[in-house]
């Protein structure tokens, strides 16, 4: 598995490292996020919102599971957080992995045996107040051109 590490100095720079990785980002893609709590998970998840020119407020999904926005693409932002064993398929969670926006997926280490082959996976890690380390994971060729479109 191929990975690459960025380290942010503050929270709008977890934010923009979000938005520009939105902007490479084409239907189908599949981003897993995991880190503890306070990692910046939402933060980065608002940045992304941003780079796919997302209007309005973007927010933890905690409790509604997924909220769907209107951008370049739409957006499927994802909270696996509450879902238990199996739940995902009853709920249509999958239906809209596959479909035809980019979802976006925090605490998804949850129902990582459940996800595509060609999700590209982001480790949040908490370094200090204001620092994280993002670590990039990929297995396939889509994860090459994710990192070579977003110049790394």
């Amino acid at each position: 598995m191929a990975e690459y590490v960025i380290h942010t100095k503050h929270v709008e720079e977890t934010m923009y490292v979000g938005e520009q990785l939105a902007k490479v980002a084409m239907a189908g893609d599949v981003f897993a996020l995991d880190g503890d709590l306070g990692a910046g998970k939402t933060h980065f998840s608002k940045g992304f919102a941003k780079g796919l020119h997302v209007e309005g407020n973007v927010n933890s999904p905690t409790f509604t599971i997924i909220k769907h926005y209107e951008g370049r693409l739409p957006l499927y932002h994802i909270d696996a957080y509450r879902l238990d064993d199996g739940e995902g398929e009853e709920i249509g969670l999958f239906d809209v992995i596959q479909g035809e926006g980019v979802s976006l997926i925090e605490w998804a280490s949850i129902i990582e045996d459940e996800l595509p082959d060609h999700t590209i996976r982001i480790s949040l890690t908490r370094v200090s107040d204001e620092e994280r380390q993002l670590q990039f994971k990929g297995v396939d060729e889509r994860f090459e051109q994710v990192l070579k479109g977003f110049g790394q």
